[in-house]
């Protein structure tokens, strides 16, 4: 796994900044006032941090925007980054400040003078976030973490608060580690091998192989996997960390390379389906977290592994599958797969723990992306409740969600001629009519949300937060939404 940024919190140490090197930072509110940090690295540059903020470009700097200054005179350092900072900021603007020094900062370390900052735990979790590089396949790659200082006057305070962070931040470098391998060295069995690796954490994992699943009845799922060498695996994770009451569910379509199947994919961009193990990732990341930090919640974690590829053994449009719920599936394409998958690691999840509510993240449909871009996921829910409140803990934590709509309306367009249902329902209001699918092996009592995640799990650009690549979507959202409304 990619390492986190090696980050110390300690007591401010005026003297050490004179030797300090790679980049050090000061926080300097829009008035310009210089703290004593930053003023003692002004005068140790001769004046130049003074100058730069009363200059035009540090006025134009939005709350969190850096400015740099580089190879500063009578210092180790070869760069000072200002960063306008008010006293009161958002948890959030804290994070993104934080982000934006990583990706500023050089070679050599990174030394963050917060002082007193009352966001001080937010701005070191924000660098450490940034600080990801995905290198694993690089011959000539740094193997060494980066390193960042955080000074600040009460660091046993800031300390404790970003140890929690830490740990929701280590679920989001395992999560883009996992999206980020390429499928030859990602296999299904690889995966479930990642997953029970986190039994030395504390989580108990368990693993359906494919007689298990055949056993119990999911053809569905298993359908999918029938034209590739790897086997089809369910990885079972529970983290009891609450009292007795029953668990909260997250279930994750786990694709390891999906080229369609029969009804193959176009050849132009077909390596990015690589990615398409997304939200069986975002959940194994969740997992992750709440281990590491020791979460007082009940909550299990169940992915559906699966290759979807073409085969003279591979599932052929037309076929009539029987999943585990005992509903008949007319497969139309058979590049609509992860909906098979989930249908029946859902209903798996409910028959075996009776959850109290229930989320399943997929990166489902491209349709998603057509409506909401790269900036939001799409949420479908048949609660009010539970969507508002993962809606929120999103926004909380910078995620971009944005409801959907669903009715029986959209049922129509799912009607087959020979079996209980088709799994696609054409090109008109797919994500919709891949969420009514969905709910169709959702319990009626059962608080329920869908995740679509296509647009989200990995892009092309910068995020705040990460690089280009895998973002770790979710993770951050749903550490929340279980902090906030299902811990004791």
């Amino acid at each position: 796994m990619t390492d986190l940024a090696h980050v110390t919190v300690s007591e401010t140490d005026l003297d050490a900044l004179a030797t300090a090197e790679g980049t050090i930072a000061m926080l300097v509110p829009e008035t310009g006032t210089l703290d004593p940090a930053a003023k003692r690295v002004n005068k140790l540059a001769k004046g130049t941090v003074a100058k730069a903020v009363a200059s035009e470009a540090f006025e134009k700097l939005k709350t969190g925007e850096v400015l740099r200054l580089g190879f500063p005179l009578g210092m180790e350092a070869t760069g000072i980054s200002l960063v306008k900072l008010p006293k009161k900021v958002s948890a959030l603007e804290a994070r993104k400040a934080g982000a934006a020094l990583a990706k500023t900062a050089a070679k050599g370390g990174l030394t963050i003078c917060a002082g007193g900052h009352g966001q001080a735990a937010e701005i070191a979790y924000g660098t450490t976030l940034r600080t990801y590089a995905f290198t694993a396949h690089k011959s000539k790659a740094e193997d060494e973490a980066a390193t960042v200082s955080v000074m600040v006057t009460k660091p046993a305070e800031v300390q404790a608060a970003y140890d929690v962070m830490r740990a929701v931040a280590e679920g989001v470098f395992f999560t883009r580690d996992l999206v980020n391998e390429p499928a030859n060295h990602l296999t299904t069995t690889e995966f479930a091998d990642r997953l029970v690796a986190m039994t030395d954490i504390g989580l108990d994992v368990q693993v359906l192989d494919e007689p298990e699943m055949e056993q119990l009845g999911m053809g569905s799922l298993l359908g999918v996997g029938m034209g590739s060498e790897s086997p089809s695996k369910i990885v079972v994770m529970k983290w009891m960390g609450g009292g007795d009451e029953k668990p909260f569910a997250l279930v994750g379509k786990g694709v390891v390379f999906d080229t369609g199947g029969i009804s193959i994919k176009p050849a132009g961009g077909m390596e990015d389906m690589t990615m398409d193990m997304g939200g069986a990732g975002v959940v194994g990341g969740v997992m992750r977290a709440l281990a590491l930090r020791k979460a007082k919640a009940n909550v299990v974690g169940l992915v559906g592994l699966v290759e979807n590829m073409p085969d003279g053994k591979a599932q052929r449009p037309g076929d009539v599958v029987t999943s585990m719920k005992g509903d008949t599936i007319e497969v139309i394409n058979t590049d609509a797969e992860g909906r098979l998958v989930l249908a029946d690691v859902l209903w798996y999840a409910q028959e075996t723990f009776e959850p109290v509510g229930m989320i399943n993240l997929a990166t489902l449909t491209g349709a998603i992306i057509i409506g909401l871009g790269h900036e939001n996921a799409g949420v479908f829910s048949n609660s009010d409740t539970l969507s508002s409140d993962f809606i929120a803990a999103a926004a909380a934590e910078g995620e971009g969600a944005w409801r959907m709509p669903m009715g029986p309306a959209y049922d129509k367009l799912l009607k087959s001629r020979v079996a209980d249902m088709k799994n696609v329902g054409g090109r008109a209001a797919g994500s919709i009519t891949a969420a009514q699918f969905l709910q169709r092996f959702v319990k009626e009592d059962v608080p329920w949300c869908h995740l679509d995640i296509a647009g989200t799990a990995s892009v092309k650009s910068d995020t705040d937060f990460a690089p280009s690549g895998a973002t770790g979507w979710g993770v951050m959202a749903l550490d929340r939404l279980i902090r906030d409304k299902y811990e004791s």
